[in-house]
């Protein structure tokens, strides 16, 4: 996998991806929609601007994954996790933020799995996904979170990021995830160097 993005005259970026880099893409996106979970959509009757004003939920998520995408507001590194004050602010802040965020999240996805689904594929069977302005951004964040989430069920700190994942013998069973890892930070990578140039 050596894909990277270049840039299109007039903004935007393109990538050259096989067939198989386009099912990787396309089920590394639906299992974090799956993991995102639905949206809330209005019940039937129910009033669609009551749902704008609906508080999300004030506690964070059990799963580290979905812990690492929606983390809380005010602890971290150098907060007192027991301190109640930031607790409290901590919860308020995610039951007015988290809903928003989780359909931000949600739309990204979606974004990758339509801009895939709807790739015509060339007779090697590879395919050039040509993103506009308002795709890259979401491919920014899709890529972002997949990353995340990978890097999380993998227990990837700061440090991790050297050699140490690209020496991974073929034997190790996380070496799959580990390359997908590393193929998403040079998707993210060079995507990001196409939109600054």
């Amino acid at each position: 996998m050596s894909s990277h993005f270049e840039p299109l005259k007039g903004g935007g970026a393109a990538v050259v991806l096989d067939e198989v880099e386009i099912s990787i893409l396309r089920s590394l996106a639906v299992q974090l929609l799956e993991l995102i979970g639905p949206g809330d959509e209005p019940a039937k009757g129910e009033d669609p601007l009551a749902a704008l004003f609906a508080e999300g939920p004030s506690e964070p998520p059990a799963d580290p994954a979905l812990a690492r995408l929606f983390p809380e507001a005010y602890t971290g590194p150098g907060a007192d996790a027991a301190d109640e004050e930031l607790r409290a602010r901590s919860a308020e802040f995610r039951r007015f933020t988290e809903t928003d965020l989780r359909t931000r999240k949600r739309e990204d996805a979606l974004a990758v799995v339509r801009t895939l689904d709807s790739l015509t594929p060339a007779g090697d069977g590879g395919a050039v996904l040509e993103l506009g302005g308002e795709d890259c951004l979401h491919w920014l964040g899709a890529l972002n979170d997949l990353r995340l989430t990978i890097g999380t069920r993998l227990e990837v700190g700061d440090e991790d990021e050297s050699d140490s994942l690209y020496r991974l013998p073929d034997s190790d069973p996380r070496k799959p995830m580990v390359m997908a890892y590393l193929w998403l930070g040079a998707l993210q990578e060079t995507l990001v160097e196409t939109l600054m140039s």
